[in-house]
Order: C-alpha cells, then structure tokens, then sequence
C-alpha cells in the first residue's frame, strides 16, 4: 500500500501510535508508565549532591526521585522547575533538565534561550521572514525564546499565530510557578499527541478500533520480537542487554571480496528503524562484518546520513580497539518487547 498513514490504537491497555509508510512500519510511539514521561515538567525539591557523578538526587512527584547532572549554586531543599528528558535504566533515576522546552506541531518555545529563529531546514528566505514576522508578533511582551519548526512552513497565519499562542498559555504558568513541594506541572503528550505533533507530513489518519491489524502493524510488531533482522545484504542482530544493546552483522551466504562493505552498509542504513521502532537507547555497540580499514570512512558516512532523518538524538562515538563501532542514543522510548500484543 503507497502513501503515508497514521494509525491510532491501543495494546495491553497503552495508547499506542504507529506511522506506515507504503506498508511499512516507520515510526510507533508507546505509552510509557507512570506520570513521568520524558516531557513531563514538574516542580521538584533538590537533594543531595553526588559529586563523582557531577549533579545531585531531587525529590519528584509521586515520591519518585530524578537526578540533575548539573546542580551547581543550588542548596539542598530548593525548589526547582525540570523536565524529564529520558526513560531511566533499570534501577535508576530518570534524567530531568532545569531547562525545559515546550513543543508544539509547529514551534518550540525556549524560556531559557532568547530569540526568534526558523528551521534551518527551511532554506525559503521569503518564507522564514513570513514566519519570523509572525512570531515577532506573536511572542510580543515575553522574554522567551522560540523556533519555527519545519512543518509550519506554508501555514496560515492564523494558524501558525494560534499554535504559538496556546504554547505562550501552558509555558507562562509553568515558569511563573513558585510551589515549594514536587509536583506536575505539566504532562507529558500521550502517543497520539506525539503522532499529531511530529508526523507533520500530510498522512491518512486511521483511529478506528482494528486499524492496526488493518495495516499490518500486528504482523511488524511480532516479527520486531524476533533479534533478526534480514536485509537485502546479509543480515543483523539487534541484542538488548543490561549494559547496551549488541548488534551482530552478517554477511550471509556472499562470499565476494566486498561482501563486508555491503552488509555493513545495509546494517546502517536499517540500524535507526530497527533501534527506533524496538524502543531502545542507551549504549549501542554495533560488531561490524570483517572489511578493510580503508573502508571505515563508507560506513561512518552512511550511519550519519540514515541518522539525520531520526528524531531520536544520538551521538556517534567511534571505534573501539577491537574493531566495534559505538553511539549512544537517548532513551525516550519504551521498549515495544513490553508491548502485549494479544
């Protein structure tokens, strides 16, 4: 099936939202447990500071405790505004920031980051000073940052002037806020307010019981349980463990000269989906197949082109002595073996 479609269901009792693009599962958002989604904005109350690890501990809502990796000139027992910005590792505390965003399908406010500006990937001069006049307008009277996102290119001025208006009305309250004890002050979107604000792109929406199996989001979800992944050039394994996640790649059954390269080139250009849609982050470490040195440069090139286009932040550390290749990805997905899909 061609064109882009944007489911809308629920599993095992979470909101669950998949985009399809020509038949094929691209992007899912999973309801994550608990209040405290990565997004979620809250007042919390500083603990004590964990000097080998660079931040201090804050009491969270819920009885729940985050850690700041940056408290310096803060004392214990003052109240703060933060963000979670990730999902924990098992038995630890989620990340939070003391620099919030509030995002919307079309704009980003910045409390801390004055200034107006648009996409870089909006090249439209005409274009960007129509949206920069708008937001001028708009954020009149606030002391805030904002970026125009990409999807408000060509939008009403209305729309574009709404969208940042109804930002204005949930982020002023919060940065106004002078509470003492934790408390939520903002949830986080749900998986179908997520769909709503980054898939942009003109889809079909499908929220309709059953438009899951209708769209062969079922079937991608089960064969996702399985570690292999079968590519045009060999094949990977994508392995969660308790220190990071391992990805083995084969070359199957080429035996030619640059059988390595190809395989290790198809692993990259797949590598973001698999890890996008399998909701992990963390430590990645990927075994490539055997290729000569020469050929390291094809493959970093390759990776950094298939991530541009993911939404998750990641950075690319580098090889290892052994020969791996090593990144890291933030963990603001659940992971989708959680999922039940009966």
């Amino acid at each position: 099936m061609r064109g882009r479609t944007v489911a809308l269901d629920g599993l095992g009792g979470r909101e669950v939202a998949a985009l399809v693009e020509d038949g094929r599962l691209a992007d899912l958002f999973v309801e994550a447990p608990g209040p405290l989604a990565p997004g979620a904005i809250c007042r919390a109350v500083l603990g004590r500071t964990m000097k080998g690890q660079g931040g201090a501990t804050l009491r969270l809502p819920g009885g729940a405790t985050g850690f700041l990796r940056r408290a310096e000139g803060r004392a214990p027992g003052c109240a703060i505004t933060v963000q979670v910005t990730a999902l924990p590792e098992p038995g630890k505390a989620p990340p939070v920031t003391d620099r919030p965003l509030f995002k919307s399908r079309l704009a980003i406010l910045t409390p801390f980051t004055p200034g107006l500006a648009v996409s870089r990937r909006l090249r439209d001069d005409a274009e960007r000073d129509r949206l920069l006049e708008i937001a001028d307008a708009a954020m009149e009277g606030s002391s805030m940052g904002l970026i125009l996102r990409t999807a408000a290119q060509g939008a009403a001025r209305e729309d574009v002037a709404a969208d940042i208006a109804a930002l204005r009305a949930a982020a002023e309250p919060v940065m106004a806020d002078q509470g003492r004890e934790p408390e939520l002050l903002l949830d986080a979107d749900g998986p179908h307010a997520l769909a709503w604000r980054e898939w942009a792109e003109p889809a079909e929406l499908d929220d309709a019981p059953g438009s899951f199996e209708r769209h062969g989001v079922l079937d991608a979800l089960e064969a996702l349980r399985s570690p292999r992944v079968a590519l045009g050039e060999g094949s990977i394994f994508v392995e969660p463990t308790r220190a990071f996640v391992a990805v083995d790649v084969n070359t199957g059954g080429d035996a030619s000269m640059a059988a390595g390269l190809k395989a290790n080139l198809a692993c990259v250009r797949e590598l973001p989906r698999q890890l996008r849609l399998r909701g992990l982050g963390g430590q990645v470490v990927i075994d490539p197949a055997p290729m000569p040195k020469r050929d390291r440069r094809s493959f970093e090139d390759a990776l950094r082109a298939a991530l541009r286009s993911c939404p998750v932040e990641t950075t690319l550390v580098g090889w290892t002595p052994l020969g791996h290749y090593e990144l890291t990805r933030r963990r603001e997905r659940v992971p989708t073996s959680a999922l039940e899909l009966s």
